[in-house]
């Protein structure tokens, strides 16, 4: 049986957060009534004109540097011609041989925890078609079809990789990757649930260790990491039991059923002279110039690889934590600020990771959210390491700190959570809880050092968790030990 390795290549489009269209003045702003957000301009009426929207450019080049492409001097707009019912005007503005970006690449791990690059063709500008509702549970069963033209015009930028994917959890590290930096740099919300993130897969099958690629299908439009996961695995077994009984794969555009979990046929796939590219006449080349372009570079933030570096060679963070802090820029935000008031990495990395973490998932909120500040968790982290309150007493501390924003000082004072570390006063219930319990302190004199979590969950719910457990584990093992 002849084994077989998937090569897949990925087309991301992203919408560019602008304020308005690529080519007019109508507003990008998500769930407005169908229809709304429109003008002759990007509905393209006879006898409009398209005006380039500078920002839009200026994301796009931002991308660019951001992924280390190389931002060509001499930028083309061209018409890729096609019908379709979202597409008003019969064309759409792109970019095919003259494309704002080329080059650069994007860095992954890959399953063996090695880093591997997956190189990008190109990033070109563009604008989005119209959105189509389907009358119908999917597309292939719909008896009509709607058209909302708000989403035409808006700006997008789509950035083609190369075909270097070898497996389905490349492909979702190169697309977690890719998001990660396009929220880092601020040029999309990235919000896959409402179609601004969007992505093609490209995939086909060639023998292991062959340089021969194989024919390759194309699945459109998916607009969720589970559905891209989910279409490579179907289409790897898919095309795998396809070439086993001696059948082709066909060159074709699929689309993909999520119900059912299968990909269908939707028509041959088209070469790119099909669609009879040909230079924009009403839009003038542009030449952004290097002075521009390190203007824009020089306002491009720390970004997620430098960043996880960082964190390991100079913090001394394990890698499983830097990786996770700089894949979230609120996080690792909060981690640099929490730092300057802190100075203990690896301790702010573990609340981060844990107690806030968990707090953020339950209310479905993230850092940038967050009612208490970087100083006052800096604050609570150093009354552990004063002995003023324990780790225990230190998470309530913090629920209410998450709930209300609240000084940690204020919420121990108000509700009297100080850390008990009066000695005799310990010292005082320590020997009345041991002369009360002869047996577990004689199974502790004997060996068995469980024996003492008895004593020192007794201390803690007299105390309601306010004693120094340190203190009182010391306390207990002189008392204990001292009554033979």
């Amino acid at each position: 049986m002849t084994t077989w390795e998937p090569v897949i290549g990925l087309e991301v489009h992203a919408e560019l957060a602008t304020r308005t269209k690529l080519f007019c003045a109508c507003p990008t702003e998500f769930g407005a009534e169908p229809n709304t957000l429109v003008c002759p301009r990007c509905l393209g009426m006879p006898g409009t004109l398209p005006v380039l929207n500078k920002q839009a450019l200026e994301f796009a080049i931002r991308a660019g540097l951001a992924f280390d492409c190389q931002i060509a001097e001499h930028i083309v707009f061209e018409r890729k011609n096609y019908f379709y019912p979202d597409l008003s005007k019969g064309y759409q503005i792109s970019q095919l041989s003259q494309a704002v970006a080329t080059g650069g690449q994007v860095n992954i791990v890959t399953d063996d925890g090695n880093e591997k690059q997956i190189h990008i063709t190109q990033i070109q500008l563009e604008e989005e078609a119209g959105k189509s509702i389907h009358g119908g549970a999917t597309i292939r069963e719909a008896t009509f079809t709607l058209e909302d033209f708000n989403r035409c015009g808006i700006p997008l930028i789509e950035i083609i990789s190369e075909p270097e994917m070898h497996s389905v959890e490349e492909a979702k590290a190169y697309l977690e990757k890719l998001k990660t930096v396009l929220l880092y740099i601020g040029v999309s919300d990235c919000k896959m649930e409402e179609g601004s993130l969007r992505c093609d897969v490209n995939i086909s099958l060639r023998e292991a260790g062959s340089d021969r690629l194989g024919r390759r299908a194309e699945i459109k439009n998916l607009n969720s990491f589970r559905a891209v996961v989910n279409v490579l695995e179907y289409e790897i077994q898919r095309q795998t039991e396809l070439l086993n009984s001696g059948g082709t794969v066909a060159r074709e555009t699929r689309t993909w059923d999520e119900g059912r979990g299968e990909s269908f046929s939707m028509r041959s796939k088209e070469e790119a002279h099909d669609y009879r590219f040909f230079p924009e006449p009403d839009l003038a080349p542009v030449e952004p110039g290097q002075a521009w372009i390190a203007e824009i570079k020089a306002t491009l933030p720390e970004l997620p690889d430098i960043k996880r570096r960082r964190y390991v060679e100079e913090y001394g963070l394990p890698l499983y934590d830097a990786e996770l802090i700089s894949g979230n820029r609120e996080m690792a935000d909060f981690f640099d600020k929490t730092l300057q008031y802190y100075k203990d990495p690896k301790a702010i990395s573990n609340w981060l990771m844990g107690e806030v973490s968990r707090l953020n998932n339950q209310a479905e909120t993230g850092f940038d959210k967050l009612r208490f500040s970087p100083q006052q968790l800096g604050e609570l982290l150093a009354m552990i390491d004063n002995g003023q309150i324990s780790t225990k007493i230190a998470k309530t501390v913090l629920e209410e700190m998450f709930a209300s924003g609240t000084a940690p000082a204020s919420i121990v004072e108000a509700r009297g959570l100080m850390q008990i570390s009066d000695q005799g006063a310990l010292e005082t219930m320590i020997n009345s809880l041991v002369d009360a319990n002869p047996g577990p302190a004689e199974d502790y004199r004997n060996g068995r050092d469980k024996a003492l979590g008895f004593f020192v969950g007794q201390i803690m719910k007299e105390t309601k968790g306010r004693a120094n457990p340190v203190l009182v584990t010391d306390l207990l093992k002189e008392a204990i030990l001292g009554k033979k």
